[in-house]
Formats: C-alpha cells, structure tokens, sequence
C-alpha cells in the first residue's frame, strides 16, 4: 500500500505551538494533506498522553485511529483514514568529552505500554509536564537505552541532524560522526531526520550514512505546517511493516522523501542574525568565520558543517539511494502566484478549490497532471505547481535562524495572464 508519513509534530503541549494541535484536527488535517500515518507527537507529556489513550484505539498493530466519539459532528460514523504511530522529540543537554552537548532525538514507540515504561524512565530525571518537548539532562544514548529496554522495537532517530544548537552533528554543540553520540548504541540507530536545511543530496556526501535511511519530517507546530516534509513508503500498512522498511533501507519499499528547498530551511547558510550578515561557506572562510561588522563567530549553517564533515564530491549518489522531491507548501505557492500572504482569503479559497478538486495537497503538488490543474486553476498557478516541480525557484537562503526567502516568479518577470482578468 503506498502512503505518506510524517512521523515528527508537535501538539499543543509544546512550546510556541497553535492551541489548534489537538488529535481532531490533526485528523482531519491529515487528510487535506494527503497524510496517511502521522506522528502523535509529545507522547511524554502527561496530560497529551493521557488524551492520546483515551482518544485513540488501535487499526492495525501499532498504528492507532481516532475512536469515533472523538470524531467531529460532520465526521461521526464514518471511518477514519488517518493513521497515528506513537512519537515524542527529547531534547538531550549535558556534557561529554569536554564539551556541552544539546542532541535532539524523535523517538516512535510501538504501544502505549512501552511509552508508559519510557515516561516513567524519563521523569525520574526531568520534568515531562513542562513542554511537550521535554528537555532532559542526559546523555543521548541513555535515552537510546530507554527507549529500547522498553520496547526493543523502539525507534530512535535522531532529530534535524545539522542544526547548529540542537542536532548530533550540530556546528555549535554536536558530534562528528554517530558513533561519537551513541557509542555502543549506534548499531541500533538506522534512520537520520535531514530537518528543513539539508536535503538527501547534502548527505549522501557522507559515506558513514549510506547504510543509515534518510527521513524527513515537518517538525510541525501548526496545522498548516504538517507534511512540508514527508516520507513516501509503499508497504504493509503497521508499525513493524515501517520499522522494517527503514531498517532495509529499501528504494522498493521506501519510494522516496517529500523535502524543503535546503535553501529555503533556517540555517542552510553561515550567518549573523542581529547584523543581517549572510554567507556562504566560501564567503565565512575568507572571514575566518567572523561577522564582518561586528567581528563575532557567526553561527555555521548547515551547508557549511556539510561540507566540513563530508568525504565526497557535491553530486555524488550512493548506490540504492532513496530519491527525493522538492516541494513547497501548495498554499505557498498559491500565495505568491497571487501576490498575497498566505492565510489571506484569496490563497486560502484558492487553496480550497484545488483540495476539493483533487482530494488532497500532495495530489496535487504531486500528481495532478498539468492538463488537469489548467482547468482546475489559475494558469498562474499551474505555471507555479510546474516551475516548482521542476526545481525552477529563486530563493535567498536562510541563515542564523532566518528562514529563506524562495520566489517562484522573479520580480522582473510578469506573470503568464493578468490575475484580475482571471478571477473574473
């Protein structure tokens, strides 16, 4: 069966989250998507696992569904399509080898009663009641350790491995290679998340990943935001169906990743915020990585700690490597097409039309012929669907904790048609 999982969200529980991540809308909101099994997310906080068992029952092993009382008035008696698999981020601070340390982990558990073995581990040492993502002071492989003495079909991957301040191979706090983090515990991690500023390209440069499955999640905090980044399987329909895949990184089975623009994440280039300076890493070394104005470290981007960490040349591909999409959020593109913001009235009805045409985002931004969306839209906005899906996008990359700038009509270019004359 082929489906789209994002195993990596956060619920209301977590800090600067929209109050609106509650499991109903998380349910309905997976299927405007096109989202098949979807991350519980926060799984150690107290009061959100306490909803996540009473409002979900198991559909197949491991996987769980919304009970139908729970379900919306429009969507009682009805069953529900939308798969939830157990999931939780830690974010792990504490020193080693000389050093501060702050690794985030997404951890997936294949039953409640191994999350309720992994929260009790968990709060003897931290408190799970403070943020949906919890930060615990200890070492990373001891939540590896956990998580498996819990359940040895946990799965513990690491989190948007090349953030600067929180990731294992972060430029600010993390490690060189995963043997460095888990030690004894690296023959049980089988699966990297990329995060929003690398994409698999970036780390196929890496020989020490090429056995390791490369994932991509949302890192959600809002409903919206769900599936920007996604996984493609095409596979059994349960929790041991998806361990296995990821654990053969199989091209068969693991049909490929849903991904960001790199450019377009947070901390794709060198940079200082506060100064408004942004570089390249060519540009960072000749200035011995110091902000040019005010002679500060800049923060080192993902590119750039790439580049430091890889073994082979830009371009390279494993053999069996699994393949990957770039994409931006539909109602990103409809938003610039329109030249409005996202949200506004104008993108949000736009955005309507197309989900109630072709059921779901990922229909369209992934499959909807271009005959198809010329007679379901603007022409605009099929030119825009096209020009992303094929790479032809202008972005300034983000850096320091900005977020790139991507455009897919340039300023000097005019659109295909008046958009006046097509709304009317």
């Amino acid at each position: 069966m082929k489906f789209v999982a994002d195993f990596h969200i956060h619920s209301r529980f977590a800090r600067a989250t929209s109050k609106a991540m509650t499991l109903e809308n998380l349910d309905k909101w997976a299927a405007v998507k096109g989202i098949k099994v979807m991350g519980t997310g926060d799984f150690t906080h107290p009061v959100w696992f306490q909803e996540l068992k009473e409002g979900l029952e198991e559909a197949e092993p491991g996987l769980y569904k919304l009970k139908a009382l729970n379900r919306s008035e429009g969507l009682k008696g009805k069953e529900t399509q939308t798969r939830f698999i157990l999931s939780c981020e830690i974010s792990c601070i504490y020193s080693k080898k000389g050093a501060v340390r702050r690794v985030h982990l997404v951890l997936l558990a294949p039953s409640f009663a191994a999350v309720e073995k992994i929260n009790t581990r968990l709060g003897w040492v931290g408190n799970l009641r403070s943020d949906g993502r919890p930060i615990i002071g200890i070492d990373a492989k001891e939540v590896a350790k956990i998580a498996f003495d819990a359940d040895p079909n946990c799965m513990v991957v690491p989190a948007h491995v090349w953030t600067p301040w929180f990731a294992v191979f972060g430029s600010k706090s993390g490690f060189n290679s995963l043997e460095e983090c888990f030690d004894e515990y690296t023959k049980y991690i089988f699966a990297i998340e990329t995060g929003l500023s690398s994409d698999p390209a970036m780390n196929w440069r890496l020989s020490a990943l090429d056995k390791i499955s490369l994932i991509s999640n949302s890192d959600s905090h809002s409903l919206e935001k769900i599936g920007r980044e996604a996984n493609v399987f095409d596979t059994d329909m349960s929790y041991q169906a998806i361990l296995d895949t990821l654990k053969a990184k199989d091209p068969k089975r693991f049909l490929f990743t849903v991904e960001f623009f790199p450019e377009e994440g947070k901390y794709h280039y060198d940079g200082h915020r506060l100064c408004g300076v942004s570089m390249a890493p060519a540009e960072s070394k000749k200035n011995n990585n110091l902000c040019p104005k005010c002679k500060k470290p800049l923060v080192i981007g993902v590119l750039n700690r790439v580049e430091e960490l890889a073994d082979r040349p830009e371009g390279f591909k494993p053999e069996n490597a699994v393949p990957f999409k770039s994409l931006i959020p539909l109602e990103e593109i409809v938003a610039d097409v329109l030249g409005v913001g996202v949200g506004t009235k104008r993108s949000r009805e736009e955005y309507q039309k197309l989900i109630e045409r072709f059921g779901n985002e990922f229909a369209v931004l992934l499959d909807a012929s271009a005959s198809d969306l010329q007679s379901a839209t603007l022409p605009e906005v099929a030119e825009g669907i096209k020009r992303v899906r094929e790479g032809r996008v202008v972005i300034d990359p983000g850096y320091d904790g900005e977020y790139g700038k991507i455009k897919i009509f340039p300023e000097n270019e005019p659109k295909i048609f008046n958009i006046q004359k097509s709304l009317f």
